[in-house]
């Protein structure tokens, strides 16, 4: 079963209707206890950091998807969902993260347009089961003006330019995490979500 986390800041229909058409049946909960049962969590977002972690604690979510990720299933972090897995972010001041790992969430330097809304490429850092079968280089949608920052490369999946190379993309075990929406990326994102529906049933 796919939990598909519902803290009431992600586009839950679009990612659901984009899960079902790879053939997983997510869950939209808010019940912690259908997360720890979980053979997989998947944490989409759109908005502030501050107010996911707000949301995340005041319905009991927080520490279920840590205990859930700690325990070696597979998680997909989308947008505000792969920022969340860091230790902190500057968004409307200091707020701490999952902490899962090491590194922070800053904002775009005012030298480029904020935020970064549309298609943008992606570069592999490293063989990726999560980008199977897709090439360096092709296109993803995005909307952000925060970007994550870590402190080993060794999770980073895939990097974006944007005026600045930022991490669009970690892997690490079963922790997948992507800044751009795979569900509004057409073909390419229906495909890195199959590789994901792979990762958890094989």
């Amino acid at each position: 079963m796919i939990a598909l986390i519902d803290y009431r800041m992600g586009n839950l229909r679009s990612v659901s209707k984009a899960l079902e058409r790879v053939g997983l049946s997510p869950v939209i909960t808010s019940d912690p206890s259908v997360v720890s049962k979980a053979d997989a969590v998947v944490l989409p977002g759109v908005g502030a950091f501050k107010d996911a972690v707000r949301n995340l604690k005041s319905m009991g979510l927080f520490s279920p998807i840590i205990k859930h990720i700690e325990r070696g299933k597979p998680f997909l972090g989308v947008c505000l969902g792969l920022q969340l897995l860091f230790e902190r972010s500057y968004e409307f001041g200091i707020e701490r993260g999952f902490g899962i790992f090491e590194g922070e969430v800053v904002l775009f330097p005012l030298s480029v347009k904020i935020p970064h809304i549309g298609w943008n490429q992606i570069w592999k850092r490293k063989e990726s089961f999560l980008f199977k079968d897709i090439n360096d280089g092709e296109y993803f949608y995005f909307v952000h003006s925060y970007h994550v920052v870590p402190k080993k490369m060794e999770i980073v999946a895939t990097l974006t330019d944007y005026g600045i190379y930022f991490v669009s993309s970690v892997e690490y075990q079963n922790v997948f995490g992507v800044q751009f929406h795979p569900e509004k990326s057409q073909k390419l994102g229906l495909k890195l979500l199959e590789n994901f529906r792979k990762a958890v049933y094989g």
